[in-house]
């Protein structure tokens, strides 16, 4: 047992946790900052708002898989659970440390004091308040266990204090954790042998099925047992957004996305599919299109970590509770040898539809028009990428872009992707380049979603973070001109313009003036060499790429394609 205070024993042991990074706005934990100074090497970022704390917290955690750690006093509490909301939904092992009110404080209406504790409830897996410093240590460790184990998730502490400096000034006698890095899959649950044999049941009966790995694959890192399974049986294989990664884009099986930020024929293969494999997935309202796509009645196998996901939409569900790549193994070896020979004619069928789709939007993909069409950025981008590129990709235009469009062929290419919160492109980004100087991070975001924390570029350019921002930059908002047409009785008219449009303006230039090299495109031409140019840089870019306003997303379909 050693003698320190609590800040001693919160720097000592996020570092013997092996957390590279803490993500801030002054003033909170000060003396556990400073001891970070005097015996870590932890590195402490500051940022320009509680949010954007959070969200380089998420995208630190999402790119490592260990607990990505955020801090704000009590007064900035209330912005730092909002942006806890990301990583919730996005089921991302975030640990905030919050200030709270002193107990002689407490309901005497001291200066910005209110009760955020309560803020924190709704967006974690756990949120406790840590009074004495004797419960510092259960606490902490606790609140890392829930993060990291079963389906992961943020956790939250309010520190007593303000600051949390009644805590980081106590002192007591402790003993110090086990060094060695938290992070998920904190224990990995195998099924149980009879789902698994009901499970490979149902597969080998099916004639159209559908494999669809989702984001629990890509945490489980079993996205080469996934294709294995695919090869195995010959099936169709889809993905999940928050899933792109786990299955190369050019392999003969894939299908791309489904759901509401889609490629349509993923949709319509998934349509005329009679069971439906989901693995480390959901079955939430983005990736079946609010429960259309596959229809309720369709059969379905769902491997996942999380008990409470299994059959929740789906009443023909046969479940198996396992973490993705375990279950998966035992599936492969339940089912043994199988004839894939079988499905060729629903291969041929899933094929056909890809191809349909391919060339409904070749015009689109390969459009030389300036400003550039979208369709032609995010397809050009994706080819363009690093063998080591890491995408980070912003909700909304952003998100449909990249799902429908952004191929990743190379193994070693990744993607994180806003579960909803747009402007969580940029600060995730600046989080996950920090986590992971291995890759080359490449941000996709709008100017919309660029402009929620364009203040962090001056972060990225202070730490001269290397990543690469690209930017869909069509001055608008224009996701929002199919609902505003609805509302002005089927055409734009009146003042619309004033409700989704913005001002020209050179985020090229915006970027320079906050350290950041700015580099505009006009044409697609010019795409290529900009690009280029970026990885040549060390430190920050931004590309702005100047694109159609009239371009917009089509959102997913459940029309069923002819034959």
């Amino acid at each position: 047992m050693t003698r320190m205070t609590g800040a001693e024993y919160l720097s000592r042991s996020l570092d013997a946790w092996e957390v590279e990074a803490v993500f801030l706005v002054p003033t909170s934990l000060s003396a556990t900052l400073v001891t970070m100074e005097r015996e870590t090497s932890i590195k402490r970022i500051v940022t320009h708002g509680e949010k954007a704390a959070a969200y380089m917290a998420d995208g630190y955690a999402r790119a490592t898989g260990k607990p990505g750690v955020c801090m704000a006093q009590n007064i900035g509490a209330a912005n730092l659970a909002a942006g806890l909301r990301d990583a919730y939904l996005g089921s991302s092992p975030v640990l905030a440390l919050t200030g709270g009110p002193y107990e002689w404080s407490r309901g005497r209406n001291y200066y910005q004091e209110i009760e955020d504790f309560p803020l924190f409830k709704p967006v974690t897996r756990s949120s406790r308040q840590v009074l004495d410093v004797s419960r510092l240590p259960d606490q902490l460790d606790q609140a890392l266990r829930d993060a990291t184990t079963g389906k992961p998730g943020p956790v939250h502490l309010e520190l007593a204090g303000h600051t949390g400096d009644t805590i980081e000034n106590q002192s007591f006698d402790v003993e110090l954790p086990t060094p060695g890095a938290r992070r998920t899959p904190a224990f990995r649950i195998a099924p149980e042998p009879g789902a698994i044999q009901a499970a490979a049941a149902a597969i080998r009966a099916a004639e159209r099925p559908v494999i669809l790995s989702g984001g629990g694959v890509r945490m489980s890192g079993a996205g080469p047992e996934v294709v294995a399974l695919a090869e195995r049986l010959g099936a169709p294989l889809a993905t999940s957004l928050n899933g792109k990664d786990t299955v190369p884009a050019d392999h003969p099986l894939a299908i791309g996305i489904p759901g509401l930020y889609a490629r349509a024929s993923a949709n319509q293969i998934i349509l005329e599919a009679d069971l439906v494999v989901y693995i480390g997935s959901q079955t939430g309202s983005q990736v079946t299109l609010t429960w259309q796509v596959p229809a309720p009645s369709t059969a379905v196998v769902h491997i996942d970590i999380e008990p409470k996901e299994l059959g929740r939409h789906y009443p023909r569900t046969t479940p198996v509770v396992a973490d993705a790549r375990l279950g998966v193994l035992a599936l492969l070896e339940a089912l043994g040898d199988v004839d894939a020979a079988r499905l060729a004619s629903w291969r041929d069928r899933a094929a056909e539809l890809g191809a349909r789709w391919r060339a409904s939007v070749a015009e689109l993909e390969d459009s030389d028009a300036a400003p550039m069409r979208p369709e032609r950025l995010a397809r050009d981008l994706g080819h363009l990428l690093p063998d080591n590129a890491l995408v980070v990709s912003d909700t909304g235009h952003a998100g449909m872009w990249t799902a429908a469009h952004l191929d990743l062929a190379k193994p070693n290419q990744g993607f994180l992707r806003a579960a909803g919160s747009l402007g969580w492109g940029l600060p995730a980004g600046i989080g996950a380049q920090i986590a992971r100087p291995d890759l080359q991070v490449v941000v996709f975001t709008g100017d919309g979603g660029l402009f929620y924390h364009l203040s962090e570029l001056e972060t990225a350019a202070r730490w001269n973070v290397p990543l690469t921002v690209v930017v869909n930059d069509n001055r608008s908002l224009n996701q929002e001109i199919n609902p505003y047409t609805v509302a002005y009785g089927g055409s734009l008219n009146g003042r619309h313009h004033e409700l989704w449009h913005f001002q020209d303006i050179d985020l090229a230039r915006v970027a320079e003036s906050l350290g950041v090299t700015g580099i505009r495109v006009t044409r697609p031409q010019d795409l290529e060499p900009a690009l280029a140019r970026a990885t040549e840089i060390d430190g920050p870019v931004l590309i702005d790429v100047v694109s159609d306003i009239e371009a917009v997303a089509p959102k997913g379909s459940a029309q069923r394609a002819g034959a």
